[in-house]
């Protein structure tokens, strides 16, 4: 079924201890239009300005993503990020932000893409995606993630928006600043009452869990020894998790299960390689190689 995502198009710029990345292509929608595309097809809405070094259209050459909602203003400058992640790989800092365009209105959902059934919106201002989400028709299920920023300083937009939404895809410590709370299960529980039906916290290298107000599941990360650049690993993660979803029309728990599993695989290959080389060299055949393994090494 159709799939939408809106959300950011980077050029950018990692270290980390394996290695510099400089001036490669980055932001949410570009990685979850990637892993998705290897389930169904994507719709994707962004925008970036004439200094974009990359054609988006040959990024994507044999993928079915639909560019229509992309949108290239003259007057603009496309967002840049910097970033150096240390020793311990889950830390990371930002070392130059360029919100450039993002800091503009957001773009319009073509009409042909407003029926949209399953919809993505990538992490951006509260206020933004509710911008966004207000542009489709009626989508059957509508997943969002956020971040600390956001928490502290729009938090009334973000409960607002969390209201409208069906799942919350969010990490462990933004998950616990939400709640307000450090146990990370009762924390799962409080967003639930906010208003989305599903949560997902990820946990980086411990994997995720999936949680309903009755039912939970939890799934550890893939055993990865080749990880080089964390960059866009959750946003992969979020891309497959939603394109097996439309793929399969289906929301139920069962198929969450199975969408997070594949968001975890998805993710794996993410951070094997800098910027979308861990995704471009390999195929769905991969992928559910990997999901064999990863199941074979979960059961006891």
């Amino acid at each position: 079924m159709s799939l939408l995502v809106t959300g950011s198009i980077a050029i950018d710029s990692v270290k980390t201890p394996y290695g510099v990345s400089e001036n490669c292509l980055g932001g949410s929608a570009i990685y979850f239009s990637m892993a998705a595309s290897f389930f169904d097809p994507v719709r994707l809405v962004g925008a970036i300005g004439p200094d974009c070094p990359f054609d988006l259209a040959k990024v994507f050459a044999g993928r079915n993503v639909d560019l229509t909602g992309l949108e290239i203003r003259k007057n603009s400058k496309t967002f840049r990020w910097a970033g150096t992640y240390h020793e311990d790989i889950n830390k990371r800092t930002t070392d130059r932000l360029e919100l450039n365009v993002l800091a503009e209105k957001p773009p319009k959902v073509p009409r042909a893409y407003r029926d949209s059934k399953f919809v993505f919106l990538a992490n951006t201002a509260p206020a933004l995606q509710l911008e966004l989400l207000e542009q489709v028709d009626e989508p059957s299920f509508t997943a969002a993630d956020t971040m600390d920023c956001w928490i502290r300083e729009q938090r009334d937009d973000l409960e607002v928006l969390l209201k409208k939404i069906d799942c919350l895809i969010i990490n462990e410590d933004e998950a616990k600043m939400l709640a307000d709370e450090n146990n990370l299960i009762k924390a799962a529980d409080a967003i639930l009452n906010m208003g989305p039906s599903i949560a997902v916290v990820k946990k980086g290298e411990y994997g995720s869990i999936l949680c309903s107000i009755a039912e939970r599941f939890i799934l550890p990360a893939f055993p990865s020894a080749d990880v080089k650049d964390p960059t866009g690993a959750g946003d992969s993660f979020a891309g497959a998790f939603m394109g097996y979803l439309a793929q399969t029309g289906k929301s139920d728990f069962e198929s969450l299960k199975q969408a997070v599993a594949y968001g975890t695989v998805a993710a794996s290959f993410t951070i094997s390689e800098f910027s979308l080389a861990g995704l471009t060299s390999i195929s769905r055949t991969d992928i559910d190689g990997r999901l064999k393994t990863l199941r074979k090494v979960t059961q006891f």
